[in-house]
């Protein structure tokens, strides 16, 4: 089991098109790319699976060089221990489901199918030829396919594209179940926002191949300057609550940021105690000098301006970003609306927030 994450420094020359990524990911978690197509994601993929070699440099899972270029290191893809799940589920269309599984497994993985099987729900398909699983149901068998290897890293390329809407949330309901349950490092590429928000704790974002941020996901979108590329994410802040409980009559479930500041949400199906990440679009936050009284708005949250900065593309706004104790939140203001309030760094505020803004995750 790996315990120093993934490192990672190559040059790979495609074309007109070079690929020039220096990355640190971390040993636990959801670690996702993020780019315009073309920017490299898939690229970077390939030569962590070993499907490419690089130009030059390294690729290091724990203490194991996987690929070292100046040291003459070339581990084959079948023996780096890493489950690869493409887009497309890539079944072997005359085994059953339990003969998918099994292709490969080495002895290690036997004491885990079971398991495995039960953490994904495939039990009821294990006679079934592949070409009678739904799109859902067969990637489901492809990520099992992939945890049976015994990897010590898993590797996520567009999992859920292609699949509709309902399958894509039963899936990435499933997938959100192995985040938690599964011990080893998974790398996610995804062109979705919103899939992203749900399952990432890492973010990397590349463009024109080259990498222009690697960091914990609500961290980097707290990055103003990344605001043109991280469009399909809304500007939107990121929150990690626990559930305090419900009022059933209303409709609402009450949630704990910390000791001191908590919030009211439409109501979700989870017991207290329970971890959640909630969404919050920028544009969704006002600010008030002081607690307004009269007012709709459910959640009133003291906060303390920590920066304040222009917007690239648009000089009518301005972009604040608000620390509510460890954690921090975006708002979107008029340049007007900052100079009326005479906000200043610093600044003491409330953060109001509309109780059906949030999107809320299971975490």
């Amino acid at each position: 089991m790996t315990t120093t994450g993934l490192q990672i420094s190559v040059k790979k020359r495609q074309g007109r098109f070079t690929l020039d990524a220096d990355l640190n990911l971390p040993a636990k978690g959801v670690s996702a790319l993020f780019g315009a197509s073309g920017s490299g994601k898939t690229s970077l993929l390939r030569l962590i699976a070993g499907l490419d070699k690089p130009d030059a440099g390294h690729v290091t899972l724990g203490a194991r060089a996987l690929v070292d270029t100046q040291g003459g290191t070339f581990l084959p893809p079948s023996r780096r221990r890493i489950g690869v799940v493409f887009q497309e589920p890539r079944l072997f269309p005359h085994y059953r489901v339990r003969g998918n599984l099994t292709y490969g497994m080495p002895a290690s993985a036997r004491p885990r199918f079971d398991a495995i099987v039960k953490l994904l729900g495939i039990g009821h398909l294990l006679e079934r030829m592949p070409g009678t699983l739904s799109g859902g149901e067969a990637q489901r068998v492809s990520i099992g396919r992939a945890l049976l290897t015994d990897p010590e890293l898993l590797l996520m390329d567009e999992p859920l594209s292609g699949l509709d809407g309902a399958r894509k949330q039963e899936l990435l309901h499933f997938i959100l179940t192995l985040v938690r349950d599964v011990n080893i490092p998974i790398v996610y590429i995804s062109h979705d926002p919103q899939e992203l928000t749900a399952i990432a704790d890492h973010l990397v974002v590349l463009e024109d191949g080259g990498v222009l941020a690697s960091d914990a996901l609500e961290k980097v979108l707290l990055r103003v300057d990344l605001t043109r590329q991280l469009g399909g994410f809304d500007a939107a802040s990121m929150l990690n609550a626990r559930v305090v409980g419900h009022d059933r009559d209303y409709g609402l479930t009450e949630l704990a940021l910390d000791d001191e500041r908590r919030l009211t949400v439409p109501l979700h199906d989870a017991p207290a105690g329970t971890a959640l990440r909630l969404r919050l679009p920028a544009r969704d936050v006002a600010l008030a000098l002081a607690a307004p009284e009269g007012t709709s708005y459910r959640n009133r949250l003291a906060a303390r301006v920590e920066t304040i900065a222009p917007l690239p593309d648009d000089s009518t706004a301005v972009e604040v970003v608000l620390a509510l104790g460890e954690q921090r939140l975006r708002a979107r203001l008029t340049r007007k609306s900052r100079d009326d309030m005479g906000l200043e760094e610093g600044q003491a505020v409330t953060a109001l927030i509309r109780s059906v803004a949030f999107d809320t995750r299971w975490r």
